[in-house]
């Protein structure tokens, strides 16, 4: 009784809506990062330029893939649909940032990024939860037998 108190074991059984929310935060903020890519030329551009000052090979193409690749990964994080991929794609995504970006930086230049990572890296691990797409396609596939 006391190791429910002291260790709050009841809170453990809402596991689910935790990764809910962490996915529609996430989600929504990967989205949110790259639509003025997605619906600006000029930002686009700017984003090329950025790429080419940190020595990316080919950044005319690595710009739209990397921001194209967060917007699509995202709204499938935020709706719960292959999420471990999703969130795997993420996860090389933003070593790569990493390394090529925030390398010399101090731990606080670091952070966005790292952030990114492994909150992405807890749903390769963990899944998309109770409520998402996954689960209901999981739970669909398994009664047709497949």
């Amino acid at each position: 009784m006391l190791a429910n108190y002291l260790f709050l074991r009841p809170l453990g059984q809402h596991g689910d809506l935790g990764l809910l929310l962490l996915r529609l935060l996430v989600g929504s903020f990967l989205m949110w990062g790259t639509l003025d890519n997605i619906t600006s030329p000029e930002h686009m551009a700017e984003f090329v330029g950025f790429l080419s000052q940190f020595g990316f090979v080919w950044p005319e193409w690595m710009a739209p893939l990397s921001v194209y690749a967060q917007f699509v990964c995202g709204a499938l994080i935020l709706v719960g649909a292959f999420v471990r991929l999703a969130s795997l794609v993420m996860v090389f995504n933003f070593i790569v940032a990493i390394a090529m970006v925030h390398w010399g930086e101090d731990f606080r230049g670091w952070w966005p990024a790292l952030v990114l990572t492994f909150i992405p890296l807890h749903f390769v691990l963990a899944g998309a939860g109770r409520w998402s797409a996954d689960h209901w396609l999981e739970r669909r596939m398994a009664l047709a037998g497949s």
